[in-house]
């Protein structure tokens, strides 16, 4: 489990650097150059990442901890919140009506990711990812949001291209559950009746 938590503190700290302490963040900068510093901000992202997926693992391989909390009903609701973090991940970075009324659309997509996956993981290694990467998220839109200052919502592109971002979404969305058995080893939902 130690190194599943060093994994998600090293996610947030790096995340969460130039967000807390953007003069700290424009010293390294300066005295490092963008390329290096942009080079290190990706090498402790990847390391963050193989530390989750590796300690992930590790906890799993080390036995079943136990249930924290029922999650029976859960299942309807989980599946729900994650077509909206999946659409709101496809809006983040387009000018769309929905980000003239989310202002951090991925990070509340991560926040709805987490949120949908606690709902239906209820062991200690889930809380301690999910519940992380829940946090972090929280803490990434606060921060954010008192860096920028007063918002602005973006001009609003086409409905069609709006439409269509939703569209590719929902497929994203469909291949995500067919093929979240193969890189999880947990189906997402009972497909049987497909074949």
């Amino acid at each position: 489990m130690t190194m599943l938590i060093f994994g998600v503190l090293l996610w947030a700290v790096v995340h969460l650097f130039p967000i807390f302490l953007p003069t700290a963040r424009a010293g390294l900068l300066g005295r490092m150059g963008e390329g290096p510093y942009k080079g290190l901000f990706a090498l402790l992202i990847i390391l963050s990442l193989v530390l989750i997926v590796f300690g992930w693992r590790v906890a799993g391989e080390a036995g079943y901890i136990g249930d924290v909390y029922d999650e029976d009903w859960t299942r309807h609701l989980t599946h729900l919140l994650m077509l909206f973090s999946i659409i709101l991940f496809g809006v983040a970075k387009a000018p769309t009506r929905i980000r003239r009324f989310i202002r951090n659309p991925m990070l509340t997509g991560m926040a709805l990711w987490a949120i949908a996956h606690l709902l239906v993981n209820n062991d200690q290694r889930s809380l301690v990812l999910f519940g992380g990467m829940l946090l972090w998220s929280v803490v990434s839109i606060i921060g954010t949001n008192r860096r920028d200052g007063a918002y602005v919502p973006p001009e609003v592109g086409s409905w069609g291209r709006e439409i269509r971002i939703i569209l590719i979404s929902v497929v994203v969305y469909a291949v995500l559950i067919v093929a979240h058995p193969y890189f999880t080893g947990m189906e997402a939902m009972d497909l049987s009746f497909l074949w």
